[in-house]
């Protein structure tokens, strides 16, 4: 299969094992299969500690499988690639540089001159509603503008993958809607393929193309659900769709079981 029609993320019976501070060994996700389509929105949800975000960083090239293979755009990962944008759970910006600076440094770091860079971040920040910011420092921004800031300064190295891991945890309930409605316009119309990995399993069928459970960790792929909810979505309101509270119900008892698995076995740890 070539690269033009390969999918844009392959990860074929991938397991990793951690060596832990005592000297034992963590298995953190085994025997993973999972297969992201180019452009496609993929949500990953699973219990506390299965090992979501560790998948993530195998994609990334940040991890190497101990076992199995991870693709992206039908080539081996070796190392982190300039293909693949990341949006950790915390800010991820430079404090000492300004906004403007901040979304510049990636395309810059990648060689682009500084006056195309500085006019691309323009842009991007003029799309992220932040045009009138770009000469303050992080410390001076809202949460929300902080994570609009990570989104600019992600987007504007055009990446072909986005891999985001709990962005917007730590935002406030109207903060979180109004970040994944930005999200989704942004996303719309990039061709980016999206790894949403989040605990919120309404914010993963609001936002996604696909849901994809795991087990109780070491994680693997439990089962993937079709979320064929309408493009463009409104997250508030596609909430309140039927076929909304149908999907959510059907994926909660595939996710609450392994909840409950993961919540038993830290019971039992502690007694």
């Amino acid at each position: 299969m070539s690269a033009d029609t390969s999918p844009a993320i392959q990860l074929r019976g991938a397991s990793k094992i951690f060596r832990t501070p005592s000297g034992g060994l963590h298995t953190a996700v085994r025997e993973l299969d999972l297969t992201v389509g180019r452009g496609e929105f993929v949500a990953v949800v699973g219990p506390t500690g299965c090992g979501k975000s560790t998948t993530l960083t195998l994609v990334s090239g940040l991890e190497e499988p101990t076992q199995g293979e991870v693709m992206v755009a039908g080539q081996p990962v070796r190392g982190v690639g300039d293909k693949v944008g990341f949006v950790f759970q915390q800010d991820a910006t430079f404090p000492w540089r300004t906004v403007l600076s901040n979304v510049m440094a990636g395309p810059r770091f990648r060689g682009v001159p500084k006056a195309e860079a500085r006019q691309k971040a323009r842009e991007w920040l003029a799309r992220v509603g932040l045009a009138a910011f770009e000469d303050r420092y992080p410390h001076q921004l809202s949460g929300g503008q902080r994570k609009r800031v990570a989104l600019a300064a992600t987007f504007v190295n055009d990446p072909e993958i986005l891999l985001m891991d709990e962005p917007f945890s730590a935002l406030d309930v109207q903060t979180r809607a109004l970040m994944s409605d930005e999200l989704l316009e942004l996303w719309e119309g990039t061709g980016a393929s999206v790894v949403f990995v989040t605990h919120d399993l309404e914010e993963s069928i609001a936002l996604a193309d696909k849901v994809v459970v795991m087990t109780a960790g070491p994680a693997t792929v439990k089962q993937v659900f079709d979320i064929d909810l309408p493009r463009p979505r409104k997250v508030e309101s596609v909430r309140l769709e039927p076929r909304f509270i149908e999907i959510y119900r059907e994926i909660w008892e595939s996710l609450g079981e392994e909840v409950r698995i993961t919540r038993e076995r830290g019971a039992a740890h502690v007694a």
